[in-house]
Parts: C-alpha cells; sequence; structure tokens
C-alpha cells in the first residue's frame, strides 16, 4: 500500500537526493498526515464529547496537534527543496530541521494543556457514558496510526528526513496511548477513582516527551554536531586510499540539512610533486566522495617532507596509473 502510494505520487521516487523529490516525499506524507489526523480528530472529539471522557477528549487534541505538524511538514518539505540564492548559498535545506522544531514545540504545548485538563479532571471527576460506537472509533484511531506510523517510517528513512521520522515516532505513541484510553474505558466502572483522569495525565506526559526528544534531537543538528563515527570513516578510506596522500587532518563537517552536507579537510601530501600533479588526483577525490557519499567536500593540500614516499608518489603519476587503485603503505 504505502509502496504503491510512493510509486504512483513520486514519479522518480528511487533519486532520493534530488532535492524536488525530497520535497514529494515530505509532501506526500504530510498530505497523508493532514487527512488521518482531520478524521481522527474529528470522530474522537464527538466521541469523546458524548462519553463525557476526557481522556478521549485529550487523545482528539493530540490528533488535533499531528495534524498541526502535516501541515508544518508540508510547507518545511517545499522550503527546503528550494533552490540555493544569492542570500542562501548554501540552499534551504535546513528549513526542514525548522520545520521538525516547530512539530517539536506544537507536541509539548498541546501535552502541557492535557496535562492541566487532565488534572482537573482528576479532582472533579465525572461519570462515563461510554458506548460501543466510542470502543470502536478508538480501536480505528489505533489500526490508523499503526499505518501512519508504518508508512511514515518507511518513507523517512528512504529520505532521511528527520521530520517524517519524528512523525513516525509520534504516531506510534499515539497508538500506545489510544490503546491505555481504551483499556481505562473499561476499567473506570470498577475502580473508586478518576482512572480516566490519570490516564489522560499518562497520555499528556507521553506526548510532552515525544516533543522533548523531537526537539533534542533537531538542536543537536542545528547546532551543528560533530560528524557520525560511520561518515568519517568512509571519508578517511577514500581520502588515504590514494598513495600520494600521506595523512590528513582538520576535517570539518558541515550539515546544511538532509541530503546537503559539506565538508574540508587538509591533505598532506610530498612536497617535491608539482602543483598541477597534485591537484588533478586531489580534484579526483573530490569527485568520488561528491558521487559515492554525496559529500560536497574541499581538500586543502599541505605539503610534507616524505621523500620515499615522495618518490612512490611521483612514480605511480609517472607510470599513469589510477592513484586510487593502490593502497597506501604504512608508514
Amino acid at each position: 500500500m504505502i509502496q504503491l502510494l510512493v510509486h504512483k505520487f513520486i514519479p522518480n521516487y528511487m533519486q532520493t537526493k534530488d532535492a524536488q523529490v525530497r520535497k514529494q516525499y515530505g509532501v506526500l506524507g504530510g498530505v497523508l498526515g493532514i487527512l488521518c489526523n482531520s478524521l481522527l480528530f474529528l470522530l474522537k472529539l464527538l466521541a469523546g464529547l458524548a462519553a463525557g471522557s476526557i481522556a478521549v477528549v485529550s487523545d482528539a487534541f493530540n490528533n488535533l496537534s499531528d495534524l498541526g505538524s502535516s501541515v508544518v511538514s508540508v510547507v518545511g518539505a517545499k522550503l527546503s527543496s528550494r533552490r540555493p540564492d544569492s542570500g542562501h548559498p548554501y540552499g534551504h535545506g535546513r528549513a526542514e530541521y525548522v520545520s521538525a522544531l516547530i512539530v517539536a514545540f506544537l507536541i509539548i504545548l498541546f501535552g502541557l494543556e492535557l496535562l492541566k485538563s487532565s488534572a482537573e479532571k482528576i479532582f472533579r471527576p465525572e461519570a462515563l457514558s461510554i458506548s460501543p460506537m466510542t470502543v470502536g472509533i478508538l480501536v480505528l484511531s489505533v489500526l490508523v496510526k499503526l499505518w501512519m506510523w508504518s508508512y511514515n517510517r518507511f518513507m523517512g528513512k528512504t529520505i532521511d528526513s528527520p521530520i517524517l521520522l519524528a512523525a513516525a515516532r509520534d504516531s506510534l505513541n499515539d497508538v500506545i496511548a489510544t490503546s491505555a484510553v481504551i483499556v481505562s474505558t473499561f476499567l473506570s466502572p470498577f475502580v473508586p477513582f478518576s482512572l480516566d483522569g490519570f490516564m489522560g495525565l499518562v497520555v499528556s506526559c507521553l506526548v510532552i516527551w515525544t516533543g522533548y526528544g523531537v526537539a533534542r534531537d533537531t538542536i543537536d543538528k542545528l547546532l551543528g554536531r560533530k560528524p557520525e563515527e560511520t561518515l568519517r570513516r568512509q571519508l578517511e578510506k577514500r581520502i588515504l586510499s590514494n598513495p600520494i596522500v600521506l595523512g590528513m587532518h582538520g576535517l570539518m563537517v558541515h550539515d546544511y540539512g538532509p541530503g546537503r552536507t559539506i565538508a574540508s579537510v587538509h591533505a598532506e601530501v610530498p612536497e617535491n610533486l608539482t602543483l598541477v600533479e597534485v591537484h588533478s588526483v586531489i580534484d579526483k577525490i573530490e569527485h568520488q566522495i561528491l558521487n559515492e557519499l554525496n559529500v560536497d567536500i574541499v581538500i586543502h593540500m599541505d605539503p610534507v617532507p616524505v621523500p620515499d614516499a615522495a618518490a612512490k608518489a611521483e612514480h605511480v603519476l609517472d607510470a599513469g596509473q589510477n592513484p586510487g587503485d593502490t593502497k597506501p603503505d604504512m608508514l
């Protein structure tokens, strides 16, 4: 089902590094979220008001916050796909991170409101009037949210989108929260306290925790965290695999949004090789990294006095070998 939708609405769905394809993934995920959450909000709100259940009403407004998150994700997808301009030479990819941060704040805000309403319900309990229709709506909600978790997770991992992965995490929390509400509706008549209010507290705390997790991960990316170990090793492997590169230092990686990574590094090369010779090899390494890792890297050449290694590198160049095919000696 999910793959059928992707194939139908995203013509070049395999080109996940392309900005326009990423936008189409984000818009598709956001539109599906808007449709599903709108339906769930209306059904749960009506069911919760009819039953007099704060837990069900809280769950409904949780879906309303998800609806707002889906709108933000669509806007973020469209903004992040815009081409670089004179004012933003590195593109607009971080708009996706900003969108995810807005989503996180919305989740936390609604969680706090639900926390307040649930506390009031505990101190001023009211009798519940649960009908089969209410239970049916809640069960339907669990099934819909499981599907939403599945498609958000699939598309989020496909394009490495923080906002879609955040939506997937939120959908899974909604499954847990709604399941807890279903349990509370059955147990409420058999307990001497407001189980509905306490369950509302649990749901609201879960909502707040989800928002905190999304905000923490997104802020890390906006502030500029260190490169992942896997990426660092991949860069080192491709740079040091060339025999004229004797060492490297000063690696810096900048994240300008999903699919837009810029890096710089100092490569140590023999000092007796000409600038033209070294530049030709360095240029090939930069293109290799861009094509294989989608990292736009700038390699600065640092000449170092290593006579033996320099002679070997000069021999490789004179013989017309591909430097990338020869492994460097262990120095």
